[in-house]
C-alpha cells in the first residue's frame, strides 16, 4: 500500500525544483529531475496577481439604499459613494452620487459629483460637480468644472477655479497667514 508523504505530513517546498535543483521524492527516495517538474509550478506564481487586477478596475463602493439613514461617520477609502438615503456624514472620496431620493449633509470632497437629490454643507468638487433637474446643493461649494440642468439649483458660497491649489495651500488648514 503506498501512502503519499504530503497525506500526513508536510509537503515538500517547490523552490529545489524552480531552482533546477534535484529534487527528492521523500516516501520512494527517488531524486527526480529539474525536466520532470509539474507544469502548474509557474501559473501558481503568477496566480496571485489577478484577483488584484479587477479589484482596481471596480474600486471600493458604499451604496446607502433606500430608507437607511447614516449619521455622524467619516467615510475614507471610498471609490464611489451612492446615496439613495440619508447621509450625514464628512468624506473624501473619488465620486460622489446622489439619487432624486438620496440627501447628503455634511462636508465632502471629491473628484466627480453627480448630484440628483439634494446636499446641504461644504462641498468640493476637484473635477466636476454635475446637479441635474431634481437636484439640490446649498452651502459652501466649490469646484472645478460645473454643469447644472435646467431646474437644478445651487445656492450659498460659490466658487470655481483652482480647487486642488486652494486645497493644498488653504491657510484655514495650515494657519498660516500672507504677508505682502
Amino acid at each position: 500500500m503506498a501512502i503519499t508523504p504530503h497525506f500526513f505530513n508536510k509537503r515538500e517546498p517547490l523552490n529545489p525544483v524552480r531552482q533546477g535543483t534535484p529534487a527528492s521524492h521523500p516516501a520512494s527516495g527517488v531524486a527526480s529531475g529539474g525536466a520532470s517538474a509539474p507544469p502548474t509550478v509557474m501559473p501558481v506564481a503568477a496566480n496571485p496577481v489577478a484577483p488584484s487586477a479587477p479589484a482596481r478596475e471596480s474600486g471600493s463602493k458604499l451604496t446607502v439604499g433606500p430608507n437607511i439613514k447614516l449619521k455622524g461617520v467619516e467615510i475614507t477609502d471610498c471609490d464611489t459613494l451612492l446615496v439613495e438615503g440619508m447621509v450625514e456624514a464628512t468624506m473624501d472620496s473619488r465620486l460622489m452620487q446622489i439619487s432624486e431620493q438620496g440627501a447628503f449633509k455634511g462636508s465632502a470632497e471629491i473628484d466627480l459629483a453627480e448630484i440628483h437629490g439634494q446636499f446641504e454643507g461644504n462641498l468640493t468638487v476637484r473635477q466636476k460637480l454635475v446637479i441635474h433637474a431634481t437636484g439640490k446643493v446649498t452651502g459652501k461649494v466649490r469646484y472645478g468644472k460645473i454643469v447644472i440642468e435646467e431646474g437644478g439649483q445651487l445656492t450659498g458660497d460659490i466658487q470655481s477655479g483652482a480647487v486642488a491649489v486652494a486645497r493644498a495651500v488653504s491657510p484655514e488648514k495650515s494657519g498660516l497667514s500672507v504677508v505682502a
